[in-house]
């Protein structure tokens, strides 16, 4: 059974940082790609970031430059670094995964979500 369990979510001030993890099991990590999505209060989700199966990065344009996604395949954890946060990433935050080793944008099992709230 697939699982993805998220961690790391919490309360930090406008500029500060947070790094989410994202443990998985219940499938062969290394061969597929995965993303991030985050869903704000009172708005759809938002796809954030996405790395595939060979190490390529992708984001959403609000983010880039701030976020690094990366992933450690020998520990089948996915990681969003985020750096210089702002009010509006204030989201819950889903770890994705993905079903093949290159779809980034599509997503077939999610976890259950991470809150990150920016706030002074």
């Amino acid at each position: 059974e697939v699982s993805l369990e998220e961690s790391g979510g919490g309360l930090v001030q406008p500029g500060g940082s947070l790094r989410l993890s994202c443990a998985a099991s219940g499938f062969t990590f290394s061969s597929y790609a995965m993303s991030w999505v985050r869903q704000a209060p009172g708005k759809g989700r938002e796809w954030v970031s996405g790395i595939d199966t060979a190490g390529r990065t992708y984001y959403v344009d609000s983010v880039k430059g701030r976020f690094i996604i990366f992933r450690d395949n020998t520990k089948n954890t996915l990681y969003l670094q985020m750096n210089s946060l702002k009010p509006e990433d204030t989201a819950v935050y889903y770890c994705t995964k993905a079903p093949t080793t290159w779809s980034t944008r599509e997503s077939d099992y999610w976890g259950q979500g991470t809150q990150v709230t920016v706030s002074s």
